[in-house]
């Protein structure tokens, strides 16, 4: 018979570890559009683009007000979703394979 925390292991094992695969993608997702925004920000200027790539909060207000682009709601609206949805996948895969992890192994052959 399993204990509560041995099914709860089994049932995280089951729905979460599968997400950490979308974790990558949307990071990859995101890195592309922050790729984007950093290549038009040096276009722009140099100055601008140093402040991009090294002053986090900077490239949010770059993105919004400064960023002209036929595509600009698309690609600040990826570069937004694909950023939190990342970190969210990741948490939960990870916090899934930390449950995992602490789990004790088998005993016996």
């Amino acid at each position: 018979m399993c204990t509560p925390a041995l099914q709860s292991a089994e049932r995280v094992k089951g729905v979460d570890v599968p997400l950490l695969p979308l974790a990558i993608l949307f990071a990859a997702l995101a890195l592309g559009c922050a790729a984007t925004l950093l290549v038009h920000a040096f276009r722009r200027s140099v100055g601008t683009g140093v402040m991009v790539l090294l002053i986090p909060c900077y490239m949010l207000f770059y993105a919004f007000s400064q960023f002209e682009h036929r595509r600009k709601g698309l690609i600040v609206a990826g570069f937004m979703a694909s950023t939190v949805l990342a970190a969210v996948f990741l948490g939960l895969g990870l916090h899934s394979l930390s449950a995992l992890a602490s789990r004790a192994p088998p005993t016996g052959f």
